[in-house]
């Protein structure tokens, strides 16, 4: 049974949405996080968002500068309040969740 797309609440689905993937290289947790996203905003959101993956170790100053604790670790900035997950981003309906995604 196919995904139905999902609605986003209060008003903002016209918004693009702006995230940041902090991940560290080529590990197996930062490869799992960024296929499961890249899934769930293709599906989801596909066209509406803007997503930027950080490698901690190729630029650990952003890492600094976002007082990153745990890895992988997502921030959307847009539309909306700041919101931070951190995980593999397999719980697809924590992630939906967190974007604030109506299923």
């Amino acid at each position: 049974m196919a995904d139905k797309k999902g609605t986003v609440g209060f008003g903002v689905d016209r918004q693009e949405y702006k995230m940041r993937l902090f991940v560290t290289g080529a590990s197996l947790n930062s490869a799992r996080a960024i296929a499961n996203l890249k899934v769930i905003l293709e599906t989801y959101l596909k066209g509406k968002y803007k997503l930027d993956i950080i490698d901690v170790h190729q630029e650990p100053h952003k890492a600094a500068l976002e007082q990153i604790i745990a890895l992988p670790l997502l921030i959307k900035s847009a539309p909306g309040v700041e919101r931070r997950l951190i995980g593999d981003m397999s719980n697809k309906e924590k992630v939906l969740s967190g974007l604030g995604i109506n299923v």
